[in-house]
């Protein structure tokens, strides 16, 4: 099994509020990106990993690179604008062999290498699966106004999150297709060939880091 990782740290991170790159600001005594390159390089899985940057963190995240030893890091790459257009330019350097592909938030930081392992195992069977967890809140749909239209069935409802994995050959033909359309993850892609998404269910802990307040926590769950 060959499974190339995408690892997406090109944002600016302005929710932040932080001067410097998201992926690089420390989680207590480490960037925030290691946690999730050193579960992606102990997978046995993954054969390389594909990590995209930005103009302002490249030449940092290949010291990163270099002085935490992940070794299954084969290429770091600029990004583009958006998200997909960052993913598609780390998809230019899979290697031929890959046969899936998986894609990570760099500021997803608590991954495990169970969970990468259950939706590798996942999208052998389906093609695609995304780690997702269920909605805990009340959800409520408003009109423009403001005012609450109607309070949303949530026990369908997940929360999702990255690693996501496709086969290789359906997210190329997704990204060739689809690659202009505004999505918010890789599965939206994916979801408009018409293709049927596995849920794999995840974990609370796995949080994005995108406000101030996200960092606390994160650096108490660390």
């Amino acid at each position: 099994m060959f499974v190339s990782a995408i690892v997406v740290a090109a944002g600016q991170g302005r929710r932040l509020k932080s001067k410097v790159s998201k992926p690089i600001l420390k989680l207590n005594s480490k960037p925030i990106i290691v946690y999730a390159l050193g579960v992606l390089n102990s997978c046995p899985e993954i054969k390389e990993i594909i990590l995209v940057g930005n103009s302002s963190n490249i030449q940092e995240l290949k010291a990163i690179v270099s002085k935490y030893r992940i070794r299954k890091v084969n290429k770091i790459c600029l990004g583009g604008k958006a998200r997909q257009d960052s993913v598609a330019k780390g998809i230019k350097f899979i290697s031929k062999h890959a046969k899936f592909i998986l894609i990570h938030d760099a500021v997803r930081p608590f991954i495990s290498k169970d969970l990468v392992f259950l939706l590798i195992t996942s999208a052998q069977k389906f093609l695609a699966a995304i780690s997702a967890v269920p909605v805990k809140a009340t959800i409520k749909a408003s009109d423009k106004l403001g005012f609450v239209q109607r309070t949303v069935e949530r026990s369908n409802l997940w929360e999702v999150q990255t690693p996501q994995v496709f086969s290789r050959e359906l997210l190329l033909k997704a990204y060739a297709r689809f690659k202009n359309c505004a999505v918010t993850d890789d599965a939206m892609l994916v979801e408009k060939l018409g293709v049927k998404v596995k849920i794999v269910l995840g974990t609370y802990r796995n949080i994005k880091i995108t406000t101030p307040e996200d960092l606390r926590i994160a650096r108490g769950l660390a």
